[in-house]
């Protein structure tokens, strides 16, 4: 992944939703390999929007800062050195 500034977020945890911090931002699903074709999502003016792959349900929160998620777990970063160590 390229360092593009936009957030990533991740479902491994399965919930229903996820809020974020972000109005732009892209899902991927669950974690590589695993990870469905990553989309891009700007929420606009809207506060709520469903991933049309995992139907996880993001929720924009102001109290978070950009690239943050409730829960956690949710922030994805690609770690390289961790893909080759597998």
């Amino acid at each position: 992944m390229a360092d593009t500034g936009i957030p990533h977020f991740c479902n491994d945890l399965g919930v229903t939703l996820i809020e974020v911090g972000s109005k732009e931002f892209m899902c991927i699903g669950a974690k590589p390999p695993f990870d469905h074709p990553h989309i891009f999502i700007d929420l606009g003016d809207d506060t709520e929007h469903v991933c049309p792959y995992c139907s996880t349900l993001y929720r924009y929160n102001p109290a978070l800062a950009a690239g943050e998620a409730k829960p956690e777990e949710c922030v994805w970063h690609d770690d390289p050195e961790a893909r080759t160590a597998a």
